[in-house]
């Protein structure tokens, strides 16, 4: 750990870690501002239809009243923590669940927003590095000040880091491509997105048999997926 935290004090040092750090806040923030007004006015936050799978969860969750509306306060008062320095911590602290929490809803429903969602999780957990020395006495290690005043002792530097924004570019590019793969099918964003997906699959029959279960019939993702195992071993 002494060498991640001489690592990591030389980050602090860096003029374009902060400058990275910033960025990140500021596009989280504003990635929870439109949803939290949307939400607080009570209007519908999504434009999917009612059969969407995730659709219908939105539409389960426009109906909760002021919880709703709790949601959408929650998120505005994340995102302008998250833009005052002094409290950006506590905006990194609180985004994280909720964060966490739209990632696996989107990868549950196969939402196009996974590539999103994913980038969005891991610029909040980068925040939380970035503020390990605040948050690193709730961490089950064992650190003498002898370590940690070794580590900051390295000096300020304004050296661009190629290797730390070339792993940034490399994981998003590795989180785009993952995407496109991991599912085989996906349900889109409308009925149209969905069976214009089905012209460049294996399995073009099995795939608008599996939009149709979706949006014309309104069936639970899981039936319309195994519904699509078993067209889909017709189709071969």
């Amino acid at each position: 750990m002494t060498k991640l935290e001489q690592y990591y004090y030389e980050a602090k040092g860096n003029k374009w870690f902060h400058y990275f750090t910033v960025c990140c806040r500021v596009a989280l923030a504003f990635g929870f501002i439109p949803s939290g007004i949307v939400k607080i006015m009570g209007e519908r936050f999504t434009a999917l239809p009612a059969n969407h799978p995730l659709g219908h969860y939105f539409d389960a969750l426009h109906q909760t009243g002021f919880y709703y509306t709790f949601i959408g306060v929650g998120q505005l008062l994340t995102a302008i923590l998250l833009i005052i320095p002094r409290t950006a911590l506590l905006g990194a602290i609180m985004y994280f669940p909720a964060i966490l929490n739209i990632c696996i809803l989107a990868y549950a429903t196969r939402f196009e927003g996974t590539r999103i969602t994913t980038l969005m999780l891991l610029a909040n957990i980068y925040l939380l590095c970035w503020d390990y020395e605040r948050i690193k006495y709730v961490l089950p290690f064992k650190r003498s000040n002898t370590e940690i005043d070794a580590a900051k002792k390295k000096a300020s530097t304004s050296k661009f880091p190629f290797a730390f924004f070339g792993g940034v570019l490399a994981t998003v590019v590795l989180v785009i491509v993952i995407n496109i793969f991991i599912f085989e099918v996906r349900p889109g964003n409308s009925l149209i997105e969905c069976e214009n997906g089905c012209v460049d699959s294996k399995y073009p029959k099995a795939s608008k048999e599996f939009c149709n279960c979706i949006y014309n019939q309104g069936k639970p993702l899981d039936k319309c997926l195994e519904e699509y195992k078993q067209a889909k071993e017709k189709e071969k």
